[in-house]
């Protein structure tokens, strides 16, 4: 355990940060399953509004620096192409 009352703290807000980084990352993950889900059930509208919704979260969670803009980027790639796809 830290023994300073700086590393105390550090400690602390390392905890903080690791939890909402956390949840940011299991949103993300979440609107893709969605884009997905709506993929596989073949309806393309709701697939595109998802696919809208989740290139916005991705876009966020990429500024924060908790994902890659590149892992972003094939994502959102491999996603768009799957919904022209399905016309």
């Amino acid at each position: 355990m830290a023994n300073s009352k700086q590393a105390r703290k550090r400690a602390r807000t390392s905890e903080k940060a690791r939890a909402h980084n956390a949840s940011l990352r299991s949103m993300a993950r979440t609107y893709i399953k969605k884009v997905r889900a709506a993929i596989d059930s073949g309806n393309k509208e709701q697939a595109a509004t998802a696919y809208r919704e989740m290139t916005s979260v991705l876009d966020r969670v990429c500024d924060k620096g908790i994902f890659h803009k590149n892992l972003a980027a094939r994502n959102k790639s491999r996603l768009n192409a799957a919904i022209k796809k399905m016309a």
